[in-house]
């Protein structure tokens, strides 16, 4: 019962702090996104039955985590972006070295990421959050691929159709 009332009062209050972001044209995507990690939040809660001493230890070092992903994600992109961009010119080597070093850091704040989850919860408990969280993946996912995107089914361009033969 606990459990259920720490999720509902999560949900609520990231539906407040959606409900209160300015008008502009990043709200319905911002809204979006808060809205995907409230059932990221709510999934996980319910994958990993957490009690309520390891949720409080738990969710300060997830959502760390989460920040660090979404930066070393950032960093990643930004470096592809700027090979797949500048691979015609004189740096090539600088900039395959810079992406493949935020692949790399990627890959060690994972190795990082379980070790510091297995320090608040038992190893059963974070290899199930390994597996919730994959599990997620893959069900925004097959969401997105029945239209569950906040703009719908058909605004992209052959989105879920398979390309005509000639």
């Amino acid at each position: 019962m606990k459990k259920l009332i720490s999720v509902l009062c999560a949900l609520t209050l990231v539906s407040a702090v959606a409900i209160a972001q300015p008008n502009n044209k990043k709200k319905g995507a911002d809204q979006w996104r808060e809205k995907v990690r409230a059932e990221q939040v709510a999934f996980i809660t319910n994958e990993l039955n957490l009690t309520e001493a390891e949720a409080q230890a738990f969710w300060p070092v997830y959502n760390d985590v989460q920040n660090k992903r979404r930066e070393a994600f950032k960093a990643s992109g930004e470096a592809f972006k700027a090979l797949s961009e500048g691979i015609d010119g004189a740096d090539v080597n600088k900039l395959l070295d810079q992406y493949i070093n935020a692949k790399k850091e990627a890959e060690k704040l994972e190795s990082e990421s379980i070790a510091r989850f297995k320090k608040v919860l038992p190893v059963e408990k974070v290899a199930k959050l390994v597996l919730a969280e994959e599990k997620f993946r893959h069900q925004q996912i097959s969401r997105l691929g029945q239209g569950g995107h906040p703009k719908g089914p058909g605004n992209k361009p052959g989105f879920g159709q398979r390309p005509q033969q000639q």
